[in-house]
């Protein structure tokens, strides 16, 4: 077999290195142990006075990687999902995974439900407005 047929049975992408599937950074769950739904704005804040992730062993990589970007910034769900390059459906799993552990917090964004009526806001700068 030549050296060309060897590259096109490789398993992995040559330019891209060794891959890692999903659920192996998950252990094959598709959500978290929390049971909660993490909208894609869903702003995780990591604890001030967490512990270090890097100290627990049985956090991966990604989960440190998480505690990390948020230590600097809080971050949206979806932020997160691009700057680690990793599916939306693996993020919000670790990120419960961090939750369950005490390293984040995560603000949800408020509901329209719940957001004042827009008549309200109108009235509001419309008075600001005749100041």
């Amino acid at each position: 077999m030549s050296t060309d047929g060897q590259r096109r049975s490789h398993w992995f992408d040559d330019d891209a290195g060794p891959v890692v599937r999903p659920y192996a950074m998950t252990r094959g769950r598709t959500t978290g142990a929390a049971q909660h739904r993490l909208d894609l704005i869903a702003v995780v804040v990591a604890e001030p006075h967490g512990d270090d992730p890097e100290g627990d062993h049985s956090l991966s990589p990604e989960h440190v990687d998480i505690v990390e970007l948020c230590r600097d910034t809080p971050q949206s769900v979806v932020e997160l999902a691009a700057e680690l390059d990793l599916p939306i459906g693996v993020v919000r799993v670790l990120v419960g995974d961090l939750v369950t552990g005490e390293f984040v917090h995560v603000n949800r964004p408020v509901p329209p439900a719940e957001l004042p009526d827009e008549s309200i806001l109108r009235d509001v700068i419309d008075g600001l407005r005749a100041l």
